[in-house]
């Protein structure tokens, strides 16, 4: 997976990619080089991508905490997708990845950035992507869904 997003990164003509074996090395590869995007991995060992993400997030030591992170994973159920948003995930990509889905997903972050909040609670872009006057309570309905997968539109439905 990670050869592939290179790749697939370098067919975007980023030039400049770093790489880290797991969610410690990535760590490690912050202190010493200054990124301006993430894309994690949910399956990493033996930090995940979540717990990754939160101490990207909220570490007192963290060298950029407002970097943009996209979220890769397999792990499409409505839950999971609560959960990476709950974790201060900036983009989620669902697996397979597709180099369209990925350019989608940069650019989402370098056109449309959110606020960044930071409570006791959360730290992260502001997990509402739509004004506080839309009447669609998409979030409330999201709640009544059941817990199956979800495809990567459906995603975006929910998280726009």
């Amino acid at each position: 997976m990670q050869l592939m997003v290179k790749e697939i990164l370098r067919s975007f003509w980023i030039k400049n990619v770093r790489a880290a074996e797991d969610g410690a090395d990535a760590i490690k590869e912050l202190r010493t080089f200054a990124v301006d995007l993430i894309i994690a991995d949910w399956n990493m060992h033996p930090i995940d991508g979540l717990e990754f993400v939160r101490m990207v997030r909220n570490d007192s030591d963290s060298s950029n905490p407002y970097v943009p992170i996209i979220m890769l994973t397999g792990h499409t159920e409505t839950h999971r997708v609560f959960e990476a948003r709950d974790s201060g995930i900036t983009e989620f990509l669902a697996k397979p990845v597709s180099s369209k889905g990925l350019y989608q997903r940069i650019c989402m972050v370098i056109e449309k950035p959110r606020q960044f909040i930071k409570t006791k609670r959360f730290a992260g872009p502001d997990r509402r992507r739509t004004r506080p006057t839309d009447k669609t309570n998409k979030g409330r309905r999201a709640l009544d869904m059941d817990d199956g997968d979800m495809s990567q539109d459906e995603i975006d439905g929910f998280l726009n």
